[in-house]
């Protein structure tokens, strides 16, 4: 979808210069939020490799302050996927599997994805 701004000669109606307004920042919040997910798949995956890969079936258990940096790093990879899907939702797209697939998002953040840790229960 292309967006345009009217041309100046065109008729057009009182909401269609706040139509594109919205429109453009549903499009920037969409790709700030795209960006913030790559950062936290990036930060998990580097952790990942330099602790030690994740066996293939599940995660390397991890003890003390690694399995602590972990745990971080995934719940803000799945609040970044949570909020990214929900941007996309906004927008009209509703299928997240084009996401998880381009964006490699590992089954461990997917499924965490939509829930809380202790950032609610602080508040």
């Amino acid at each position: 979808m292309t967006l345009r701004r009217p041309a100046p000669h065109a008729v057009f109606h009182r909401g269609d210069a706040l139509d594109y307004e919205i429109a453009r920042e549903q499009a920037a919040a969409l790709g700030r939020l795209g960006r913030a997910l790559e950062r936290a798949l990036t930060a998990l995956s580097a952790f990942d490799h330099c602790q030690g890969a994740p066996a293939k079936d599940g995660p390397v258990a991890r003890t003390g302050s690694h399995g602590a940096a972990r745990t971080r790093l995934l719940q803000e990879a799945s609040e970044a996927l949570w909020c990214f899907i929900i941007q996309r939702e906004a927008c009209g797209l509703r299928d997240p599997r084009p996401v998880l697939h381009a964006y490699r998002v590992p089954a461990e953040v997917h499924n965490r994805m939509g829930t809380f840790g202790s950032k609610i229960s602080q508040k």
